[in-house]
This record gives C-alpha cells, sequence and structure tokens, in this order.
C-alpha cells in the first residue's frame, strides 16, 4: 500500500508541482488549498506525511500546525513546510520536521525532507 502525502497550499503551480513529483515516486498525494479545507480531508485521510504552505489565506500554515499538534490522531504526523526564503517566516515554527524554500531547487528539496522523514524507505523515482 503506497504512502500518502497531503499537500496544503494555496498556489495551485506549487500544489500541482510538489503533488506531480510526490505521484512520479509512488506516494498517494491528496491536496486541499488551505488549512480549513486540509483539517475537514483529514476526517477521511491519514495521511503519513503533510506538506503545507505557511502562508494561506483562511487559515495560515502554523495555525493548520497548531490544529494538527492539539489532535490526539494528527499530533504525530511528520510535517514539512512550504515557504518562500523572502517571508516574514525565517524558520519560525519549530514544529516541522523540514522546511522547503519554493524559490529554491523544490525537487532536491523534497528529495531531502522525504528521506530525512521516511529514511531509506522512501520510494524512488518510477521510470
Amino acid at each position: 500500500m503506497p504512502l500518502t502525502v497531503l499537500v496544503v497550499d494555496d498556489s495551485m503551480l506549487i500544489r500541482h508541482m510538489v503533488c506531480r513529483f510526490l505521484e512520479e515516486r509512488g506516494f498517494q498525494v491528496e491536496s486541499a488549498t488551505n488549512g480549513i479545507e486540509a483539517l475537514e480531508m483529514l476526517t477521511h485521510v491519514r495521511p503519513n506525511l503533510i506538506i503545507t504552505d505557511i502562508r494561506m489565506p483562511k487559515m495560515s500554515g502554523s495555525e493548520f500546525i497548531a490544529a494538527l499538534k492539539d489532535r490526539a490522531e494528527t499530533v504525530t504526523i511528520p510535517i514539512v513546510i512550504l515557504s518562500g526564503r523572502q517571508s516574514e517566516f525565517e524558520g519560525s515554527e519549530q514544529r516541522a520536521s523540514f522546511v522547503i524554500y519554493k524559490d529554491i531547487d523544490i525537487d532536491a528539496q523534497l528529495e531531502k525532507a522525504l528521506k530525512l522523514v521516511f529514511g531509506k524507505s522512501a520510494p524512488k523515482k518510477h521510470k
């Protein structure tokens, strides 16, 4: 059974790029456009990893992470943050496993994040 990743980002381009990267590596991918939508999805989806933007409308990434950490069923899910390097984020969110900067090679950073979260069991790219 493939590992499931929930990708949360209000940018359709970034969301599509990250989802495609993960799907090419055999992950089952679900996506949401904001934290509120993602929390609703978590009532029927149990991801092995959540990748979230930090700056989103309706509910910020930090608010979303706080909600995840307040729930017994989601507190242990690893979180990777997506952020623009020029954002106000500056690494202030300490509850995530890894930070990916949107304005640097996202693919290479995703590879590092997957290795950190899943270790040697991280799926390889399908040909």
